[in-house]
């Protein structure tokens, strides 16, 4: 139970109860039944937007209130509420029997069922195009950069927010703009930092079991919860309600920013709270229901692609430490006096961690290197570390905060990460970095985000947001995670190299040398394997080919396919390779433009690199076929499904369809062979094929121990191909021309320009309707334009005949295909078909200068 007296003030926001603040914001109202569907609680604006008061509305049966088809509605969609913090959602529901539509939330707190109701959004949207065309932006972003400044463009276009932030936190919880997509003259946020205290400890529980907050107007006043206590004296807990009312502190916040709405999106990674898309308005705004829980999930599937990003990241670096290791055992394994050469050493690790000076002391001799300490400096900090934890990395970007006295030569050596290389805690390996001064930007004083208010000794958010720059000293750049993670790694090598020459020099050097032989063995066999797989290839195809030029083709289509799998095997470092990025490769290879003809579906599995090129070749062979004889040959389809068994066996499913009737060949050429025997001899599993005459079907089983599950797929992939730009252009057709493109759409706008500057636009000039278009022209001349021939309710015909009088170049596009409906003076204009591509814009273009 909350204490009455409990006046909130920044002294103690951190303790504030935000989640049982007993009042919502009045964009929408709240019933509160309990588990025999009685009203228990309203809000206080019910008789406003149900035209019942609360007084009349408690005890009543939800039936008597709602009308019967949407309670069956509704008691149809709360089956979903079976896990914790779960938020069902209902759109354009008609709650009461009469035209009005609603938006609903439902969810359960303490047994009882949470209703927050409000009126539903005309807006219309497609939330599977819009989250598909959403992610494949993400995809498309090339570095973490990229990606953080695609979602917060992303975000901003779905939400219509003035300003979409992407917030990152630090180890110390202190907030960090990575990126921002903000609307032209509010100035920015970018790069600006902000302290761990603008938001509290229970709000940062809140945001990662509520993943959405919206905050629709800041001055709007708050609507009691009737009644505020239970029979048991018990607040409602508003932890999960979409329409929980917003703490005064934070009220306070916003306002002294001059906001006026904000909202924001959590990105939670493996359950912990990475960052946020900070969005803020500065008039009241409150996109619907259904906009919102789409922003909501496309924040889930941000932090789903930054996860798989961060763990390649990862996958990357410690691939990397795990060649330096190995480098660092073969040269120590010839050579342990190579351990004592800090020079040496230094460069070798460098590889994996980034460092300025190197110290070595193993049995009381020292070595250093680089920027680093006296000898009697480094024994200072050697007998410090002594004192730290021995079996572990130790890293800090600060010495003197384990050793006071290395204030004094923090000039050369600042920061270390040391390496303890042996039981007792005298042998070490420490890396130094110098220091690094930078400056830190801050969205106001971080030592003073605080100040007393106008009403005494109450202390209130900080009033000023201006940039706010500090000037970081005697601190060297900071270690990561990653970096300690391969120390350890490194660590257990170096370990394993002073135990095994301590003990057993001579027997460790014939250790290597043997590994190394049949290291060498290994490789000799898998080319040998390869050498005598390619000459069978090609003395077998020469007994099937029709003609040389056949031959050619077929051997070099099959020693392609199977390239193409090695490939695969080979970026996973010889181990299992994925199957979706198998059948990719091999449709996409020679079939291109059928395409979307070829579909496929099934779990995200690994292939064992035996299995991997073997399946390479039968497939290859059956794409083949089905496109000379089979369902790729006319206008057919070519269906691929695999699934697995209980016992973790792979079934894949081969059918054709729509082609040529099929009929069972005279003779088994090489390429049937392949089809019939590889996967049963190589494999140990099983190929059946069948000659229907609706088609070939061919059923295959690979067996478990070639099979794998994949955890962490590269991507979502849909399962149906679509046809791919084969040939790119390198034309600059528009090399310091100034374009004007008429586009409604903002999407489709933004991808325009960017094809157009790669074509050489030196400015391109965007409207989205007739009237921005005809200012535009006024203003600057263009001096060629795109024009999209159907803006909603209007045409850019009149743009059109502008230009035409003015002796400006320009093409239409649209997506109504090319039956236009256009003037006299306007026939023969090039018209370009949606979706365009780079090259068919730079066709439109050159055929204007002919």
């Amino acid at each position: 139970m909350t204490d009455p007296s409990f006046k909130v003030d920044l002294s103690n926001c951190d303790r504030e109860p935000i989640h049982i603040l007993g009042a919502i914001q009045p964009f929408g109202f709240l019933i509160v039944l309990s588990s025999d569907w009685n009203i228990v609680r309203v809000s206080a604006n019910s008789e406003l937007l149900l035209g019942l008061t609360p007084d009349a509305l408690i005890g009543r049966h939800i039936v008597g209130v709602f009308a019967a088809e949407a309670v069956h509605s509704i008691r149809n969609r709360m089956f979903n509420l079976v896990t914790v913090d779960v938020v069902e959602r209902i759109f354009k529901l008609p709650l009461f029997d009469d035209e009005r539509l609603f938006d609903l939330a439902i969810h359960m707190s303490n047994g009882q069922f949470i209703f927050e109701v409000e009126p539903a959004s005309s807006d219309s949207i497609s939330l599977t195009g819009t989250l598909r065309s959403m992610m494949s932006r993400l995809d498309g972003a090339r570095g973490m950069s990229d990606f953080f400044r695609e979602g917060a463009r992303q975000v901003r276009v779905l939400t219509g927010f003035d300003r979409v932030m992407v917030y990152r936190f630090d180890e110390s919880e202190s907030g960090h703009v990575v990126a921002e997509s903000a609307r032209s003259g509010i100035g920015s946020f970018l790069g600006l930092h902000y302290p761990a205290s603008d938001i509290p400890a229970q709000a940062r529980a809140l945001y990662i079991r509520n993943l959405f907050r919206v905050i629709a107007d800041v001055r709007a006043k708050p609507v009691a919860i009737v009644p505020q206590l239970d029979e048991n004296g018990a607040p409602l807990d508003l932890s999960l309600a979409v329409t929980r009312a917003v703490s005064p502190i934070h009220i306070e916040y916003l306002t002294n920013m001059g906001v006026a709405a904000s909202l924001s999106i959590s990105v939670v990674l493996d359950g912990k709270l990475w960052g946020l898309f900070a969005c803020h308005h500065y008039t009241p705004r409150l996109p619907g229901l259904e906009r919102r829980s789409l922003a909501e999930l496309f924040g889930q599937m941000f932090a789903m692609k930054l996860e798989s990003r961060e763990r390649q990241l990862m996958s990357d670096f410690q691939a990397r430490t795990r060649e330096v290791s190995s480098s660092l055992l073969g040269a120590l394994a010839n050579d342990a006096k190579l351990l004592e050469d800090p020079g040496w050493l230094g460069d070798t690790l460098n590889r994996a961690i980034e460092s300025d000076g190197m110290g070595v002391s193993i049995n009381g001799r020292v070595a250093l290197a680089g920027l680093a300490p006296s000898e009697a400096e480094f024994a200072q900090i050697i007998r410090a570390l002594n004192g730290v934890a021995s079996s572990k990395v130790y890293a800090t970007d600060r010495i003197a905060d384990l050793l006071p006295a290395a204030e004094h030569w923090s000039g050369t050596a600042t920061g270390m990460l040391s390496m303890p290389i042996s039981r007792s805690p005298r042998d070490h390996i420490v890396l130094f970095r110098q220091e690094m001064i930078r400056t830190v930007r801050w969205g106001g004083d971080p030592h003073k985000p605080v100040e007393f208010g106008p009403n005494g000794p109450r202390l209130t958010p900080r009033k000023s947001f201006e940039n706010w720059s500090e000037l970081v000293k005697g601190r060297s750049k900071p270690f990561s995670l990653q970096e300690t993670n391969a120390a350890e790694m490194l660590r257990t090598t170096l370990i394993e190299v002073v135990l095994r020459f301590s003990e057993e020099t001579n027997a460790e050097r014939q250790l290597a040398a043997s590994r190394q032989e049949l290291l060498i063995a290994e490789l000799n066999h898998r080319v040998r394997n390869i050498l005598s797989l390619i000459g069978g290839l090609v003395r077998r195809t020469k007994g099937s080919a029709a003609n040389f030029d056949d031959y050619v083709e077929q051997i070099d289509s099959r020693i392609n396919a199977l390239a193409r799998a090695h490939n695969q095997i080979t970026q996973q470092h010889w181990g299992a390779a994925p199957l979706r990025s198998l059948i990719e490769n091999e449709t996409g290879a020679y079939f291109v433009g059928k395409l979307n003809h070829v579909s496929f579906s099934g779990p995200d599995v690994l292939l064992a690199p035996l299995a991997y090129s073997t399946l390479a070749l039968v497939l290859h062979e059956l794409l083949t076929n089905a496109s000379k004889y089979g369902g790729l040959a006319e206008h057919g389809r070519v269906h691929l499904i695999w699934r697995l068994d209980a016992a973790g066996d792979l079934f894949i499913d081969w059918r054709e369809s729509g082609g040529p009737a099929v009929q069972a060949p005279i003779r088994q050429g090489f390429g049937s062979t392949i089809i019939n025997r590889s996967i049963p001899y190589d494999l140990g599993g099983n190929a059946e094929v069948l000659f229907k005459l609706t088609g070939l079907e061919a059923k295959f089983c690979i067996p478990a121990r070639f099979v794998t599950i994949d955890r962490f797929p590269a991507s979502t992939r849909s399962t149906l191909l679509s046809p791919v730009e084969v040939t790119a252009t390198d034309q600059q057709v528009l090399l310091g021309e100034t374009v004007l493109l008429v586009e409604d759409s903002l999407i489709i706008a933004l991808d325009t320009e960017q094809v157009l500057k790669d074509l050489g636009a030196d400015r391109v000039l965007s409207a989205s309707n007739v009237q921005q278009a005809l200012a535009l022209i006024e203003d600057e001349q263009p001096s060629v334009a795109v024009l999209d021939l159907n803006l909603g309710d209007q045409t850019a015909i009149p743009v059109a005949l502008r230009l035409l009088e003015l002796g400006i170049r320009f093409v239409f596009a649209t997506g109504y295909g090319d039956k236009a409906d256009l003037p006299q003076a306007l026939l023969g204009t090039p018209i370009l078909q949606k979706p365009y591509s780079k090259e068919s814009i730079a066709s439109a273009i050159g055929r204007l200068a002919q």
